[in-house]
């Protein structure tokens, strides 16, 4: 039906009209007329342009005595010719799924085999996820952690939640042992922590230079960092690398000394103090300062001051002769006393 508007020449067919929608979501003026007419058996062609959707549907069909009518069509006639594609489909994917199942079936025994191999190496994104696998890990531990712990400068508070952390292993009557870098002497907070703690199941120590974070658990799982954002991190429980990790942190333990333990850097006789010879060693081996001070645990302020010691020390006007009185001097060659003061742990 043609409708025109203003006396003019342009018109709209009706029955042309856009109607879009899908079968499940009957529009409310197709749903009243399809129910009318189930109803009254027929329904005018000209009831039903508002609603196209009928015909697309297949909810009407052409009534064979009158051609100005419809009828409805039953609705369980309509339903089963819009189920039966749905069901011919859901047929076909279930024999797919089948033949899939029956091509992968010969290869799940040897998946089986090596899938505790598989999940050996877990990478962690994110801190939210790390926190949780060190969590889980720490509140299944029954005897042991090992805790390499660089320093790189975090803010204490950050510090003191860490030491916090231990608290309940430590009730739980876990052995503790952790290394810091010897810059972890010049925190009272620290300190005062250490002090809490004198039953011998937890020990802390420093060495001059650690390289990145180590937690070990039980001999069965070990974290390490894969980013120096500490975004991304790797849970280890192949028992070869957790025992080669344990024998890379006995290594820097039998090395370390108890942070309790005498004043940090003693002086040697030749004027170098231990945090000068480990700089040294450094800047030998071509560290810029801010690498230096990242790998020994200071802030670049106070490393460029100990290098400016050390300068003095030997008699460097220039950073260039600096590196080669190092070398040409032999300190690096020669024992220098640990932060205990003699060298004992």
């Amino acid at each position: 039906m043609f409708r025109t508007l203003g006396g003019g020449d342009l018109t709209i067919n009706r029955t042309k009209a856009t109607h879009p929608h899908s079968v499940t979501e009957l529009c409310e003026e197709g749903g009243r007329l399809y129910a009318n007419a189930l109803r009254t058996g027929r329904i005018a062609r000209t009831d039903v342009e508002l609603a196209p959707c009928l015909m697309e549907f297949a909810l009407l069909h052409p009534d064979p005595d009158d051609a100005n009518w419809l009828r409805p069509v039953p609705p369980a006639i309509a339903l089963a010719q819009r189920l039966n594609p749905i069901e011919r489909e859901i047929t076909d994917r279930r024999r797919l799924s089948i033949e899939m199942a029956d091509v992968f079936e010969p290869f799940m025994a040897l998946s089986a085999q090596v899938t505790e191999s598989a999940h050996s190496i877990s990478v962690l994104e994110g801190l939210d996820r790390i926190n949780a696998a060190l969590d889980l890990a720490t509140a299944q531990c029954q005897n042991e952690v090992l805790a390499v712990q660089p320093s790189h400068r975090h803010p204490e508070r950050r510090l003191i939640e860490a030491l916090e952390r231990d608290r309940p292993l430590i009730d739980r009557g876990v052995r503790i042992r952790t290394l810091y870098q010897h810059t972890a002497r010049y925190s009272p907070e620290r300190l005062a922590w250490v002090d809490k703690f004198t039953d011998g199941k937890v020990e802390y120590r420093t060495i001059d230079e650690l390289v990145e974070r180590l937690i070990i658990c039980d001999e069965t799982v070990a974290f390490i960092p894969i980013q120096d954002d500490r975004q991304v991190a790797l849970e280890l429980r192949h028992p070869g690398l957790v025992s080669y990790l344990i024998k890379v942190f006995e290594f820097m333990w039998s090395r370390a000394v108890p942070l309790s333990a005498g004043a940090p850097y003693e002086t040697a006789p030749d004027g170098i103090t231990n945090i000068q010879h480990s700089i040294a060693k450094l800047l030998v081996e071509g560290h810029v300062d801010e690498a230096i001070a990242r790998r020994l645990g200071m802030n670049v302020r106070t490393c460029r001051a100990h290098i400016a010691k050390l300068a003095t020390a030997l008699g460097s006007g220039s950073r260039a002769q600096l590196g080669f009185l190092i070398a040409q001097s032999g300190i690096l060659n020669q024992d220098h006393p640990t932060p205990g003061g003699d060298g004992s742990l």
